[in-house]
């Protein structure tokens, strides 16, 4: 496992947000749409909890009309959160002690995204990162001259960012793509 990685790089940014007097049919609908199994029910820009397809479920077998629930009826209130800037080693830790198997990114009351079990296995199969010489050396072969990285594979560490299509030996994946570190940080 690559314990270098932080959650930044493995969370989703694109989160469902919604307000606790959403409906509840209404946010299952948005979650279908956007293909997510989690809701980040907001209060303003602070978040107060999360709406999952097992808070639903739990909501369709209780005594409440499913039609006149709000997200607030359905949600879970105590959702643990974990900085950006933490590694997969400690968040994959927490997860294994925490009751929930998704955690808001956060670094103060607003979200930035949501990190699940999943995105920490990807985040297993990332390449650990290769500390590279800044400056190239120049290998001389009889006549030629030819320029090549300090760890004496050419450009064999590096790889095209799915983005901006730029050579770069820091490709980490990010939602499902290979990025540069430029790009991660959009």
């Amino acid at each position: 496992m690559n314990s270098d990685v932080t959650v930044r790089e493995l969370m989703d940014r694109e989160y469902v947000g919604v307000s606790e007097s959403d409906g509840l049919i209404e946010t299952v609908e948005l979650l279908l749409t956007e293909d997510k199994e989690t809701a980040v029910v907001l209060r303003g820009s602070e978040y107060v909890g999360v709406v999952t397809e097992r808070d639903v479920l739990e909501l369709l077998v209780s005594d409440q009309a499913p039609d006149e629930a709000t997200v607030g009826d359905a949600m879970t209130d105590q959702v643990p959160t974990v900085s950006p800037e933490e590694t997969v080693t400690e968040v994959a830790d927490r997860l294994s002690t925490e009751p929930a198997s998704r955690l808001i990114v956060t670094d103060g009351a607003e979200p930035f995204g949501v990190v699940t079990e999943a995105d920490l296995l990807a985040g297993q199969n990332y390449p650990e990162q290769t500390a590279v010489a800044d400056e190239p050396e120049l290998v001389q072969s009889g006549a030629e001259t030819t320029t090549q990285s300090a760890s004496g594979e050419g450009f064999d560490d590096q790889g095209i960012c799915e983005v901006c299509g730029s050579l770069a030996r820091d490709l980490a994946a990010f939602n499902g793509q290979l990025l540069c570190a430029d790009c991660r940080d959009m």
